[in-house]
């Protein structure tokens, strides 16, 4: 049987990304939080019952607190946490005018896919920061908050009304697939984006992670990786609602 492998700093593969592409990853996961507050801080406020606004409030105050500790990171790096959240403005504009909710319900698994898919990509990227900035990630892009926020709200639904669920499995096909395509412009303007997700490739084939050695070549095959991870976690992710992804 062969022995564990552990990553050694000192024979590591020689790293792709900077300083500014990893406060830039920062950026992106601090502007995408802030986004996602104003999302169920809005989708709480038009809830049809009571219990539905508290929650999903309870859930934007959560948002807020993981977007406060995100900024707190970037200054500690030396960074502008504004200017870094700045770069990013605006990159949800076309998914939001792609993806028009005709109902609550469509607005709020918007958000629950939107963000999901959002997470998944900076887990993946996140695996090229320093410990420090990567163990703070995974902390709060673990906690348990994606799940919890939407998905008794969207299941109880779904499961009591079956032509709900039907459409909703159809929009969030939809959903997934213009989030893909978000995921595909960052990726190619965004070429530190790139670089974290080679550097973090590498270490998870120097860990031994089944299929990590396929994010490892050019920027098509990362791309074709990321994005069977993404859809992976997205399957898993309706799953959990009781809808067909």
């Amino acid at each position: 049987m062969s022995e564990p492998q552990h990553h050694d700093p000192s024979v590591a593969t020689e790293k792709l990304a900077t300083d500014h592409d990893a406060v830039g990853l920062l950026g992106l996961i601090a502007y995408t939080e802030l986004a996602t507050f104003g999302r169920l801080a809005a989708d709480a406020a038009h809830a049809p019952t009571l219990a539905q606004r508290h929650q999903l409030s309870r859930h934007a105050g959560k948002m807020l607190a993981r977007h406060e500790r995100v900024l707190e990171r970037i200054a500690d790096l030396g960074a502008d946490p504004e200017a870094e959240m700045g770069a990013f403005d605006g990159i949800f504009d076309d998914f939001e005018a792609r993806t028009p909710s005709s109902t609550w319900w469509e607005g709020v698994l918007k958000g629950y896919v939107g963000h999901g898919v959002a997470d998944d990509f900076c887990r993946l990227a996140a695996d090229g920061l320093d410990d420090e900035s990567r163990d703070l990630v995974l902390e709060i892009l673990s906690d348990g908050v994606d799940s919890e926020r939407s998905a008794t709200v969207i299941a109880d639904a779904a499961a009591a009304d079956p032509v709900l669920a039907s459409r909703l499995a159809l929009w969030g096909r939809r959903l997934v697939g213009e989030a893909l395509g978000l995921v595909q412009t960052l990726l190619s303007e965004r070429e530190g984006l790139s670089r974290l997700l080679a550097d973090g490739a590498g270490h998870r084939t120097e860990a031994g992670t089944p299929g990590a050695a396929d994010a490892t070549g050019t920027a098509a095959d990362r791309q074709a990786w990321v994005f069977s991870q993404l859809t992976a976690e997205h399957t898993r992710r309706m799953g959990r609602l009781g809808l067909a992804a």
